[in-house]
């Protein structure tokens, strides 16, 4: 089903399902005597949502052994890529002494719980009522506790999250690391601006943000079909081509740039090479030749 202005999803549906098959990626990429990840509460979140395609995918019943992009092994170097890239941003904003961080669209993301905070950081979670209180009630359940003190804001981001954020006890004045995972394409071109402003706002220097770096001059424009019929090979039944917001939009770090903040882009291959992996030669592997992650400072 395509977008509306007001639509509304959980996590077997819609773009809430995309963050369940993200979190299904790293499941599998934690599997093994060698995982290239250690997330302990991706497969059991996934195997709670119930959803039988992401839970054949974790269990490997399900893949397209000859597709550059969607065979096993490329998944899980892919979300191996981008899962590091995002930890090591929280982790190195503590180490530099940050001690307020906030995940947007959190999802079925685990870095509240997983990563090693300092006891005196306070990490805020933000997404819908319904998908912050499925992923803190199962992870309860499962004995899981956060290192350092976990805060959640349910709310949807085209409500007056600022609002609730820091009625949530943040801090504008203190420097925050803030992520934006998976986010920015499932935004229309107008919320993406929306969205950074409201993180100027409430953003102090020294400061910190991460996100994918998505060049779409470069992207073709039948990119989100040929990504959906490709992933259906693989029993996905996520239509991305209705999800994803396509069309001109403001480049990320050209807009942070305009607003004093210090752009850092990788490009997916220079990502893949820190990592020891090597980006498949197809079309499909990254958002274009010149996109990949970007972080910034404020300041």
């Amino acid at each position: 089903m395509a977008r509306t202005e007001n639509d509304s999803w959980d996590l077997a549906s819609s773009v809430g399902a995309t963050a369940t098959a993200v979190a299904a990626q790293r499941a599998m990429a934690s599997q093994g005597p060698e995982p290239l990840l250690n997330d302990p509460w991706a497969d059991p979140l996934v195997r709670a949502v119930g959803s039988d395609t992401f839970v054949k995918l974790i269990d490997g019943k399900l893949g397209d052994t000859n597709d550059p992009v969607m065979n096993r092994k490329a998944v899980l170097e892919q979300i191996t890529v981008r899962t590091r890239y995002f930890d090591d941003f929280f982790t190195q904003a503590t180490d530099a002494g940050i001690r307020q961080a906030v995940i947007l669209a959190s999802g079925l993301d685990t870095r509240a719980y997983r990563l090693p905070w300092p006891a005196d950081t306070v990490v805020y979670e933000i997404d819908q009522p319904e998908v912050i209180e499925f992923k803190t009630r199962t992870l309860a359940d499962l004995g899981a506790k956060p290192p350092a003190q976990r805060r959640t804001v349910a709310i949807d981001l085209r409500e007056d999250w600022p609002a609730a954020l820091v009625g949530s006890g943040f801090d504008p004045s203190k420097p925050t690391a803030w992520s934006a995972e998976g986010l920015l394409v499932y935004l229309p071109p107008e919320a993406q601006d929306r969205l950074f402003d409201n993180v100027v706002m409430l953003s102090a220097p020294g400061s910190r943000i991460a996100c994918e770096h998505m060049d779409f001059r470069s992207i073709p424009a039948d990119w989100a079909e040929k990504l959906t019929e490709r992933s259906r090979r693989i029993g996905s039944k996520i239509n991305l081509a209705e999800l994803f917001y396509t069309g001109d939009r403001n480049s990320a770090g050209e807009y942070l740039s305009e607003r004093g903040w210090r752009v850092d882009i990788l490009t997916t291959k220079q990502a893949f090479s820190a990592n020891g992996f090597q980006l498949p030669q197809d079309e499909l592997a990254s958002f274009g030749g010149s996109s990949g992650y970007l972080s910034a400072v404020l300041g």
